[in-house]
């Protein structure tokens, strides 16, 4: 196996700067109090080099199945036309492969359409560019194109065992600000796994959450883009070996919250046949200044009349306010990426609207009410979650003191801080930074996954649903993270994806330990993928969430070392009865 594309520590300092954008602007008065606030998951890949995707002359390309094209390169037919990858022994790569038209000019905030069709054999040896990003503060030029709605193809070079290849299709995390497909390399789930992985772009900010009267319910362009892609994939799986009918939709952070999203969706029927969240679920929410002080409460979704609202204020400071809604939008259409792309308005449109045919309600109105696709669902949560945001955050935003604790919880939770500190002593943690943190990961991401099993089980009792929580308090630490001296990470956001993906780099290698963690987290992923059911026969076993127990949920303890991975009942660790009580 050859090695994977190389990604350097600036690329991840790239990915992290939408929360850092966050947590600086969100703090400022400058923020419309029109705007939507920024969502509250940070971008956690590592950006590779983006070459747009081109098409070459044909050689002696052959249609149909994957074949050897000269060079150690496969061509395979795709319903658009022929396209060229790479081999890399174990495992070959098909990269910038375009599955919707580019969504430019008339284009613009418009549902994706299909991507032509084209002569000849597309060249797909590199990734395309990445959906217009979050600004770098202080960089001269916007990063991505708006022309970016392609997906990369992950295939082992082995003959399957039997039948068709599980397909798994990525949807990355990074706020719906940043990331990219490309950041994920997928050797390890594919070669190891024995499963297609597809890895999609899909528009970001103002260019995929934008809403304006104009536009009346037109569906969150970013989560019609990930459902184009699934319908691509649908088409075309089985000429890369693939099972179209069995298709398992994964993904972390605000990708897990697309995956909620679907989900609840009508449109997403029989797209997918499973789901993975990892750190993000339909019932995530975060409270008044968690990611710093005098930043919003946050919900991940928005009703569509606050996004019509934040669309109109948007269109005065651009100057498109003369005539009707179909001249404000052709001006609006007719500005520049660059005038677009501010970290402003990027910021103000980065939660998908609900009100539309996509979305006809909030995800967790959705799923509460029992309005959701019965397919096996895995989820999960890190064990320190909010050691990333408040780490990255510290610097600006000290928490020194019990006194500075205690004006973070005043801020957040009102009248019912003192319960909240009464639970969560300062005393009983290393520092009142890590007490903290720990309020937040349990009230934000522990509690709210448990707590979104509990609806699934409940309305969906014979449904396969599985729980986690990735627990290496040594995970490494990704490269580029600020250093705070006495609050270690643990295993927060973003930290198991090195476990998955062999494109991050991080302050030291996986050990020895942490290795065969890995290699068993591949294995419980790619089973789940290709059968619904995650135990394999060389890991411990894996109990199901049962609907019999809502409040003792067995999931599964992912830590290196000998016993290190065990049923836990993380809704007394995480003082989840303290949590559900207190949101009643």
């Amino acid at each position: 196996m050859t090695a994977p594309r190389p990604h350097g520590k600036a690329g991840l300092r790239r990915a992290l700067l939408p929360l850092l954008c966050a947590v600086v602007l969100l703090s400022a008065t400058a923020v419309p109090a029109t705007a939507v606030p920024a969502t509250a998951v940070p971008a956690t890949a590592v950006p590779a080099t983006a070459v747009p995707a081109t098409a070459v002359p044909a050689a002696d390309a052959g249609p149909g199945a994957p074949g050897s094209e000269g060079r150690g390169r496969t061509v395979v037919r795709t319903e658009q036309g022929l396209v060229r990858g790479m081999s890399h022994g174990a495992y070959t790569t098909f990269d910038g492969i375009p599955y919707a038209a580019p969504p430019t000019g008339p284009l613009r905030w418009r549902a994706p359409v299909p991507a032509a069709a084209w002569h000849g054999v597309r060249d797909a040896t590199r990734p395309a560019q990445r959906c217009v990003q979050m600004p770098v503060p202080g960089a001269g030029a916007v990063v991505g194109s708006e022309d970016c709605l392609y997906l990369n193809v992950t295939v082992p070079t082995a003959n399957p065992a039997a039948g068709k290849r599980p397909v798994m299709v990525w949807m990355h995390g990074g706020a719906f600000l940043g990331g990219s497909g490309s950041d994920y390399s997928a050797e390890r789930p594919a070669v190891q796994g024995g499963a297609i992985v597809v890895t999609v772009n899909y528009r970001l900010g103002i260019f995929g959450y934008f809403g304006h009267s104009g536009l009346g319910t037109a569906p969150p362009f970013g989560l019609a883009d990930q459902q184009a892609a699934l319908r691509w994939v649908r088409a075309n799986a089985a000429r890369f070996g693939g099972d179209p009918g069995n298709v398992t939709l994964f993904g972390e952070s605000a990708g897990a919250l697309s995956i909620c999203a679907h989900l609840t969706s009508p449109t997403a029927a029989g797209l997918f046949q499973r789901a993975v969240l990892q750190s993000g679920s339909c019932l995530t929410s975060f409270p008044s200044g968690a990611l710093a002080p005098g930043t919003p409460a946050y919900e991940p979704f928005a009703p569509q009349a606050d996004v019509q609202t934040a669309g109109a204020e948007a269109a005065r400071q651009l100057g498109c306010t003369r005539g009707g809604s179909d001249e404000v939008l052709a001006c609006l259409r007719g500005q520049g990426t660059d005038r677009l792309a501010t970290a402003q308005l990027m910021q103000s449109f980065n939660r998908p609207a609900f009100g539309n045919g996509l979305l006809p309600v909030a995800p967790a109105r959705a799923l509460t009410s029992g309005r959701f696709h019965r397919l096996p669902v895995m989820l999960g949560t890190n064990h320190d979650e909010m050691r990333m945001f408040v780490g990255l955050s510290l610097a600006a935003f000290p928490i020194r003191t019990e006194g500075d604790y205690r004006a973070r919880l005043a801020e957040a939770f009102g009248a019912a801080a003192p319960a909240v500190e009464a639970r969560y002593p300062a005393a009983h943690h290393p520092s009142p930074a890590l007490a903290w943190a720990a309020v937040l990961t349990d009230r934000s991401f522990t509690c709210t996954t448990l707590a979104t099993g509990r609806a699934i089980a409940a309305h969906a009792p014979g449904l396969p649903l599985y729980g986690y929580e990735f627990n290496d308090p040594d995970a490494p630490v990704l490269a580029g993270l600020p250093a705070n001296p006495g609050f270690p990470y643990g295993a927060a956001h973003g930290f198991e994806m090195p476990f998955l993906f062999t494109s991050f780099p991080t302050e030291r290698p996986l050990n020895d330990g942490q290795r065969a963690l890995s290699d068993k987290m591949i294995g419980y992923w790619t089973n789940f993928a290709r059968t619904g059911d995650p135990n394999t026969p060389d890991a411990p076993p894996w109990p199901a969430l049962r609907a019999a127990s809502p409040h003792t949920p067995p999931v599964q303890s992912l830590a290196p070392g000998p016993g290190g991975i065990h049923p836990v009942d993380a809704h007394a660790a995480h003082a989840c009865s303290f949590w559900d009580r207190l949101s009643r």
